[in-house]
């Protein structure tokens, strides 16, 4: 499966109660058990207007269906090529 990224504008997100972004998870995670084994959620940042989410994902395809059938947009999908971190100066 490849890594992506998956923004999706939300308004307000960044300031939603607990309540509601648990309600969220259970709706993705809910729709991701139907897309099972194509789709993975990994984990998600959230942030303002928006979410930065990690999916694992046979292909950007099966992401839009996620989006379609939970109601959450993915208004940009990016396809992740390499990862670096402070490590990487050292080799």
């Amino acid at each position: 499966m490849r890594k992506y990224i998956i923004e999706r504008e939300l308004p307000a997100i960044g300031s939603a109660e607990r309540e509601t972004l648990k309600a969220a998870a259970a709706k993705s995670n809910a729709v991701l058990q139907q897309l099972s084994p194509a789709i993975q959620w990994v984990e998600s940042y959230v942030a303002g207007d928006k979410t930065f989410c990690v999916y694992l994902a046979e292909n950007e395809d099966v992401i839009r269906k996620h989006s379609e059938l939970s109601g959450f947009p993915a208004n940009k999908i990016t396809e992740i090529r390499k990862m670096i971190d402070p490590t990487t100066a050292n080799g």
